[in-house]
């Protein structure tokens, strides 16, 4: 596929359903080099990455993040318009959409613009998989269960680094149609 950049914003899509098959090393590294390429405050590159494709360690992840994130939202009194949380107590429901890959981007929290690095990379990846022809989704419901420490261990994260930015990444399952965006607010144009 050969879209501008301004047509892989407009094209790209969270995507919730996913075909069958793994995304081959060289693809998951071209996605990889896109994300380090995004900007990066003092030009620190905060960013590792860690790439699961193994789907009993995924079904493992998904239902330790579900509880977790659950808990997360009736804590902090979360509630979603029109979606209930529900879904999260099914054994059968996956956080992870049965996508075959997951790209977690990490990073040392050792600073104020970390986080927003490692999104910015995020990005890049997200919109050179659409170009791609492949679909993402941020999976902001596993960061607790990512930064556990047994799960830190298993996925070979090391201690001091945080999960911040999971996504999944695969071939889509059919159309994923446009969700509505409002009109940007401008507090002030002067």
């Amino acid at each position: 596929m050969n879209m501008t950049v301004s047509q892989a914003i407009q094209a790209r899509r969270s995507v919730r359903s996913y075909r069958d098959g793994e995304l081959d090393r060289p693809t998951i590294q071209s996605l990889l080099d896109a994300a380090v390429r995004a900007p990066t405050a003092v030009h620190e590159e905060p960013w590792a990455f860690v790439v699961v494709q193994d789907r009993q360690t995924l079904r493992r992840l998904s239902d330790r993040a579900k509880p977790l994130f659950a808990e997360e939202m009736r804590h902090a009194g979360v509630v979603r318009a029109g979606h209930s949380f529900d879904v999260f107590s099914s054994p059968e429901f996956n956080v992870f959409y049965d996508a075959g890959t997951l790209i977690v981007i990490c990073a040392k929290p050792v600073g104020p613009f970390v986080a927003a690095d490692c999104w910015l990379a995020a990005e890049n990846l997200m919109l050179a998989a659409c170009a791609m022809g492949l679909g993402t989704c941020v999976i902001g419901s596993a960061v607790a269960a990512l930064n556990i420490p047994e799960t830190k261990t298993e996925l070979g994260i090391p201690a001091d680094y945080a999960a911040v930015a999971p996504l999944i990444v695969g071939y889509p399952r059919g159309e994923t149609p446009a969700s509505s965006r409002r009109e940007p607010v401008v507090l002030a144009w002067r």
